[in-house]
């Protein structure tokens, strides 16, 4: 994310909205075959930077939105950003694609962006690279300090299957569907840094996390601390890593707000519950699984619950939140229309099925991203 500067939380929920900011991930295709396309370097040339950014592998664009303190403000600059990328591909006869695993497959190991770093992934992880090509929705949170960041991430830590839930969108992958909603949520896991976090108690105990994670030689640096909630690693912010790159602007949007009002709702003094790894571990493996069509783990009780039971708790209780941030209204009709039109994950299933093509597929995640 671009340009975060450290900024003041607000005293009480009511007060002006804390600040937010979303990290979007896309997939380079060619416009006719719908195959990945190693065209990121020509794609961004120039216009690289701050807000149009390369990733580990050249089949990968990233856009990154400023500071931002309203849900309008964040919709502009998601929009401005996939019209540009969209305009800099078509001149070299690609598409971008909201997706995030690759529907029709490339190269393994993926080619990379010449970049010393990482090379020296590549040679220390070896066929962990393999998996790159897989595109999230990052959400950040602008934090005084890295306690806040802590006590925030512990409250999104129980959230977390809920968020996977909702932005599932992933089902193909390489010319197959993989039989989950999320299938990029599993094909991350396998690196050592990835997945949940632990509960930590405070700042000084994060750091102590990420020094076992260095120390070991599963993260490189703070950057390859790639919990799905993590203090980033340049940034006064707290960062959501959970998601599946959202299928449209929307529905990015949606997440984003969901996201800033569990922080607020860390803030007013609400309790976390403190859901057991293994707990947490298995909730988020089904949610990767069902998405928002299925079952999801009830994290009190250990039951299978609907789904979108488990999105209006998510709901109710952010709701003083999202009201006072104004987002109350969004919310609610996003979750009302992802209930009944489906999940990214459920219209690429619907896309193929028409006729049976995976060309299709493609087609209707560039038209929709």
């Amino acid at each position: 994310m671009s340009e975060v500067t450290a900024l003041p939380l607000p005293r009480a929920v009511s007060d002006l909205p804390l600040s937010v900011g979303v990290e979007e991930e896309f997939l380079l295709v060619d416009a006719d075959t719908g195959l990945l396309v190693p065209l990121a370097g020509a794609v961004l040339g120039r216009a690289a930077g701050p807000d149009l950014q390369r990733e580990m592998t050249l089949y990968q664009v990233e856009s990154a939105t400023r500071v931002c303190w309203s849900m309008a403000e964040v919709r502009e600059q998601l929009l401005a950003a996939r019209r540009a990328l969209a305009t800099l591909a078509e001149a070299h006869g690609a598409r971008i694609v909201a997706t995030g695993t690759p529907v029709l497959g490339g190269v393994r190991p993926p080619p990379l962006t010449e970049s010393d770093r990482y090379r020296t992934i590549a040679a220390e992880y070896g066929s962990l690279v393999d998996g790159l090509t897989i595109c999230g929705c990052h959400v950040h949170i602008g934090i005084p300090d890295q306690d806040t960041g802590v006590l925030i991430g512990n409250h999104l830590r129980q959230w977390l299957p809920v968020l996977l839930a909702l932005s599932a969108n992933s089902p193909f992958s390489e010319g197959r569907d993989s039989g989950y909603a999320s299938w990029r949520y599993l094909a991350w896991s396998p690196w050592p840094s990835a997945g949940a976090p632990p509960w930590f108690e405070s700042a000084e105990d994060y750091h102590r996390g990420t020094r076992v994670l260095r120390s070991g030689g599963a993260a490189l640096d703070p950057a390859m601390v790639y919990w799905d909630v993590r203090l980033s690693a340049r940034h006064p912010t707290v960062e959501l890593r959970v998601c599946d790159v959202a299928a449209t602007v929307d529905e990015a949007v949606v997440l984003a707000a969901l996201v800033r009002a569990i922080a607020a709702t860390a803030l007013s003094g609400t309790p976390a519950h403190r859901v057991p790894d293994l707990e947490l571990r298995t909730a988020l493996w089904r949610a990767a699984r069902d998405g928002l069509d299925g079952a999801a783990i009830e994290p009190l009780t250990g039951r299978l619950v609907p789904a979108a039971d488990m999105a209006r708790a998510l709901v109710d209780w952010t709701r003083p939140a999202l009201r006072a941030a104004g987002d109350e209204d969004l919310v609610v009709d996003g979750i009302d229309r992802l209930l009944i039109e489906g999940t990214g994950a459920v219209r690429q299933r619907r896309a193929f099925r028409r006729r049976g093509s995976l060309v299709d597929v493609v087609r209707m995640l560039a038209a929709q991203t």
